[in-house]
């Protein structure tokens, strides 16, 4: 019989995602759509290819589930752990970061030996940190690095589908000379770079870099004990995926091919010298991280610029599956 997993919030991007991923896996989950609040309980929809019913949140959505996966608001997310279930918790909201039995987990880079308690909330990393651990974690045991900087640009899919619908109707409007709608960026996102939101935006900018940071600080004291680059977190007019440029000075420079040898294995897909550097729109629905442009600085002969993007939904997503897949 297969496990049960219960997924709060399965009609939000990150919620589309896990139902993709979880359809997929070859263990073959039966998914629990449970509804947020916002949505329709009763509603018809699918997971894995089938039919199924959005079932209403209380306690008895969970009963005989063998893992939850929080994909909804932050404040559902604490509802939903204020129920002290039985059940493993699996939070990609962040909303159950501050409990005191959280344990922050990104199997994809994690060492074989890793283990949390059984009774841990586990909260999977942002994937902009999953990103940069998986590459620097890979780097620095074979070649010490000195210090990196990296600039991560943000796409509008990390504010979820109000987020892309906000960019999109800017674009709109802009377009036609209408006023912008605001509500999520209280800034023109649209055909602009960020380095802050606006005043009135629910979520600022400088706080999502104080996580990204924090979180990656913690996978590269347990992935390689690379050490934490200077961060800086741009909101980027993109859609969807996260693009990264990353600047690295060696103790000894290792060279380009030297370079490429050590980041050419899964989960990281190289773009070796000469071909087209990888980019956000054509890692949609890719696993991993997608690494090349790898460049000398030519004013530092210790240092090292490569570029790197990533889906940011599927990086979470494939995280918390296998954060489930430990759990159960």
């Amino acid at each position: 019989m297969a496990e049960t997993i219960a997924l709060v919030g399965s009609e939000t991007l990150l919620g589309r995602e896990l139902r993709d991923v979880l359809g997929q896996s070859s263990l073959g989950f039966d998914v629990r759509l449970v509804a947020a609040p916002d949505e329709e309980a009763g509603k018809i929809t699918e997971a894995g290819g089938e039919p199924a019913v959005l079932v209403k949140l209380d306690r008895d959505a969970f009963a005989g589930a063998g893992a939850v996966l929080l994909a909804c608001s932050q404040a559902v997310a604490r509802e939903v752990g204020a129920m002290n279930l039985r059940a493993p918790v699996v939070d990609l909201t962040y909303g159950l970061e501050a409990a005191t039995n959280a344990r922050l987990r990104a199997p994809m880079i994690e060492p074989y030996d890793f283990r949390v308690p059984p009774d841990a909330t586990q909260i999977v990393a942002h994937p902009a940190a999953i990103a940069l651990a998986m590459v620097l974690g890979r780097i620095h045991p074979v070649f010490p690095i000195a210090r990196a900087i990296v600039h991560v640009f943000e796409p509008a899919s990390e504010r979820g589908l109000a987020g892309i619908e906000e960019m999109q109707q800017q674009t709109v409007n802009l377009l036609s000379f209408k006023p912008l709608p605001k509500q999520v960026f209280d800034a023109q996102v649209s055909y602009n770079m960020l380095a802050r939101f606006g005043e009135e935006a629910p979520v600022p900018l400088e706080q999502v870099e104080a996580r990204i940071e924090r979180h990656l600080t913690s996978l590269l004291a347990n992935s390689g004990g690379a050490p934490v680059p200077s961060l800086r977190l741009i909101q980027s007019p993109v859609f969807h995926g996260y693009s990264f440029s990353l600047w690295i000075e060696f103790e000894t420079n290792p060279g380009v091919t030297a370079l490429e040898h050590v980041l050419n294995e899964p989960p990281i897909d190289l773009r070796e010298a000469g071909t087209e550097p990888p980019n956000n729109v054509g890692v949609a629905g890719q696993d991993g991280v997608a690494v090349g442009a790898v460049t000398p600085d030519r004013n530092n002969s210790r240092a090292m610029w490569l570029w790197m993007v990533s889906d940011n939904l599927r990086l979470a997503a494939e995280n918390a599956l296998a954060v489930v897949k430990e759990v159960l």
